[in-house]
């Protein structure tokens, strides 16, 4: 439902509704989370936040400023304290259209002269508006809005001023007759007496709004009694936040420590939550490039190492947008004695693997979209394997999915059963080439896996057959068919001294 909607069926409601005020998106979000239907955008609260007073120095356009972000932040409507809409009623038509665009329910202005000055600061000097000029501009406004449930609130300040109960009456039927949404009724006494009179001549002929600030010990029943619309908490959120900031600048200044002030304050996981970080974090999986996803490489370089092909594997990892990489040594071995070699040797750079790692063999080198399928794998740790494989003399790794390649219409992607050095007939469904990903959750488990592995006797002995394993003991891992696209040691030294590939 539009905000707007939402918004006019709590003035049009047959219980009293209430809203809260805030003064800037985090308070807005605060106000929402507590229940309340509605958020009172406060003009006093918004120029105290922002270090002003509440005379129309904060101008509109910065008030407007505020109020996007309250609007970005909450699902909730908002009703705009739009003063004297900031002029005549050209200004107030103007911002109508500026509100309708951010999407606030609606805009409540009171019938007094600008710049205006609180109501409550010497409220009998203020004058008020000519009625058929404030009239015009609620004409206006109307007239201007391109949403039909978009609600105008025109606000009487004639008790407020002293004039008394007839010009009150006078102003607010005038006032509805231009076209306002709803009437709120302002009075500073600390006693209803001058709500419940009004009420009593108002005869239900329209919506009623108030603003409980001085007559706060009233009981909330006696406004219900007197079928009041809509109630609007107008300033105790700044309040209160003005009493704990104060409260807690004091200590830190007094003390010159946290210790006693850090276990009374909300913690940062809760500031981080009201922030909408966990939406963040999804959408960068979905959207931002490798080098923004905090995406890094790990790559296995043997002693000997291997310049030309490390070289091309660096620049596609770089292509792709992966600057942080770590070059991690292993020791030269063989298939039945890999001393020193690549379980170990990621042991060693353990602290590298986060949840978006590249993990490869620097003895291969592919093209850059393989590291895209790659990464597209979430919460996951996910194997490259090639079904179009052959048996070298050097070593290699053989694995059997779930589902072999053949049978896959659509995704390339099986469940891994095992890996082995040998192929066995009708059990292998392709080699493992040597590149694999560790991301979301899967991070957290292979590091588990690893130190496990490190308490073995044998645990520099072990090779990738002894890790896969154990990873699949405790979480499963996926195997992303790929179908040529990779070049190992041998075939890049052929192609490369053919001349088909430079340095």
């Amino acid at each position: 439902m539009k905000k707007t909607t939402q918004f006019r069926n709590l003035i049009a409601s047959k219980q009293l509704e209430f809203i809260m005020e805030a003064h800037n998106a985090l308070s807005a979000k605060i106000v929402e989370e507590a229940g309340f239907k509605g958020i009172w955008a406060s003009g006093l609260s918004i120029s105290a936040a922002l270090g002003v007073r509440d005379n129309n120095e904060a101008s509109w356009t910065q008030v407007l400023e505020v109020l996007e972000f309250m609007s970005d932040a909450t699902s909730i409507p908002i009703l705009v304290d739009g003063d004297t809409g900031y002029g005549n009623f050209n200004n107030a038509r103007r911002l109508v259209k500026k509100l309708e665009q951010r999407s606030i329910a609606g805009v409540c202005i009171e019938d007094k002269v600008f710049p205006k000055s609180n109501s409550f600061i010497k409220g009998e000097e203020q004058p008020l508006a000519n009625i058929d000029e404030f009239c015009g501009k609620i004409k206006a406004m109307k007239d201007s809005q391109s949403d039909e449930d978009f609600v105008v609130i025109a606000r009487v300040e004639a008790l407020i001023a002293g004039r008394g109960l007839k010009e009150a009456l006078q102003r607010a039927e005038a006032y509805r007759k231009a076209g306002a949404d709803a009437i709120l009724i302002h009075s500073k006494r600390s006693d209803i007496s001058e709500i419940e009179a009004f009420v009593k001549e108002w005869g239900g002929r329209h919506p009623l709004v108030i603003v409980p600030t001085k007559y706060y010990s009233v009981p909330t029943e006696r406004f219900r009694k007197l079928s009041i619309s809509l109630a609007i908490w107008a300033n105790h959120n700044l309040r209160s936040s003005i009493k704990a900031m104060r409260e807690t600048s004091n200590q830190i200044y007094l003390e010159e420590s946290l210790i006693n002030v850090e276990r009374t304050v909300t913690p940062l996981e809760d500031v981080f939550r009201l922030q909408g970080m966990e939406e963040l974090a999804a959408a960068e999986k979905t959207y931002l490039a490798a080098s923004e996803k905090n995406m890094n490489a790990i790559i296995l370089v043997t002693k000997s190492g291997y310049h030309p092909i490390l070289k091309d594997q660096i620049h596609q990892l770089n292509t792709f947008g992966i600057r942080e990489i770590h070059k991690i040594e292993v020791s030269e071995g063989n298939r039945q004695n890999p001393k020193n070699g690549d379980v170990y040797a990621l042991y060693s750079a353990r602290d590298q693997i986060g949840e978006n790692t590249i993990i490869s063999n620097s003895e291969i080198t592919y093209k850059e979209y393989i590291i895209e399928e790659l990464t597209k794998e979430n919460n996951k740790i996910t194997i490259l394997v090639d079904p179009d494989y052959e048996w070298k003399d050097s070593p290699q790794y053989f694995v059997k999915g779930k589902i072999p390649y053949s049978k896959w219409l659509y995704d390339q992607t099986s469940d891994f059963i095992e890996m082995t050095d040998k192929p066995v007939r009708d059990q292998t469904h392709g080699e493992f080439i040597g590149l694999w990903s560790v991301s979301g959750k899967g991070a957290g488990v292979f590091k588990n896996v690893l130190e496990k592995l490190a308490r073995r006797k044998d645990f520099k002995q072990l090779s990738l057959i002894d890790l896969f394993t154990a990873i699949q003991s405790v979480h499963p891992i996926s195997i992303k068919y790929t179908n040529g696209s990779w070049l190992d040691r041998k075939t890049f030294t052929k192609i490369q001294k053919d001349g088909d590939i430079n340095d």
